[in-house]
């Protein structure tokens, strides 16, 4: 079994009763609290037009981020490219690369990350994302490139700057993308785990080596409940299985606290299609979270975890997080 990194994936959660500039200092709480546990990166993924999610302007918030910590890597977990013009994200990272020297990483998706209507707002066309977004990374590319110094037009900042890019996915399109391209690769498995296996068995026999990598680096997306019990930590759950819960009905409302009885708040189908996207979901106290971690290691030999914790009490949420970090350094003990 392979060592694998341990990583963080926030979405800037807006809590009920908690306002965003609160919000936004848990986020900043949290990065230093996982910087101290020597959690890798931070990551911060972009959505729209949701009242639970504070991460819109996601290299703003990184800049914020990465200012209030040291070490830990900051970056885009991820920025969705089609919804952006490819010279506004190269000098945007190129900024922050300026800023923040060998601590930023650029991940790109091609979701929007939005609903349809706010999707259009965004000025996204739907019949061009697939030629598009493969196109953009290439402009990104040639933008962040030395080589562009001679065209006519440049990112300034961000030309001649080593800021790795990584492919984000929830299917397999984007692991033959990133592995035709040599980048290291993103899967969605805390939301959307079905075609995960499938996306690494591809991008690792089809990776071809680049410039910035010579061979498959994987990044797994998970979510992360852990507490000191199993009892307190499937009690902790309850929000966000709420938090799926309302995905499912289009109710995109701040994150709710914990409940006592799931089956008061979901129908029987709803709780199955909210357990089917939540495969990957380690809940439990530390044993429980080591055997899990344990497990899918053994399946999926992964560089990198990146996890996503959904839970409502902030000191709580710092908690699960060392939870995770004693757990998997208790995997790997001479």
């Amino acid at each position: 079994m392979k060592k694998f990194e341990l990583s963080v994936l926030d979405l800037a959660p807006i809590k009920q009763g908690v306002s965003i500039h609160d919000s936004f200092q848990d986020s900043l709480s949290l990065a230093n609290h996982t910087e101290n546990l020597d959690y890798k990166r931070f990551w911060l993924a972009e959505h729209h037009n949701m009242e639970s999610v504070g991460s819109s302007a996601t290299s703003v918030l990184i800049g914020f981020i990465a200012n209030g910590t040291k070490k830990i890597r900051v970056g885009s977990g991820g920025v969705m490219l089609p919804n952006h013009s490819s010279l506004i994200i190269a000098e945007q990272f190129g900024t922050l690369e300026s800023l923040f020297p060998d601590r930023i990483d650029l991940g790109l998706g091609r979701a929007p990350g939005t609903d349809g209507p706010t999707s259009q707002a965004l000025g996204r066309n739907p019949a061009t994302i697939n030629q598009q977004f493969p196109r953009q990374i290439l402009e990104l590319q040639k933008y962040f490139s030395k080589e562009n110094s001679t065209s006519l037009v440049r990112a300034i900042p961000g030309e001649g700057l080593d800021i790795p890019l990584y492919i984000l996915g929830s299917s397999t399109d984007s692991a033959w993308l990133a592995a035709e391209l040599g980048l290291p690769y993103a899967f969605a498995g805390h939301f959307a785990p079905a075609q995960m296996e499938m996306a690494f068995k591809i991008y690792r026999e089809n990776f071809q080596p680049s410039k910035q990598l010579d061979k498959p680096y994987i990044l797994a997306g998970i979510n992360g409940i852990a507490a000191e019990t199993s009892e307190e930590a499937h009690q902790l759950s309850t929000t966000l299985f709420q938090a799926f819960v309302n995905l499912i009905r289009n109710d995109r409302k701040p994150f709710a606290p914990p409940v006592a009885d799931m089956d008061e708040v979901w129908s029987p189908m709803e709780k199955a299609a909210v357990m089917q996207m939540l495969e990957y979901s380690f809940i439990g106290g530390p044993s429980e979270i080591e055997e899990q971690l344990k497990n899918f290691q053994e399946k999926f030999n992964v560089d990198e975890l990146i996890i996503n914790t959904y839970i409502f009490d902030h000191q709580k949420r710092l908690d699960s997080y060392s939870v995770f970090r004693k757990a998997a350094d208790s995997l790997f003990k001479a």
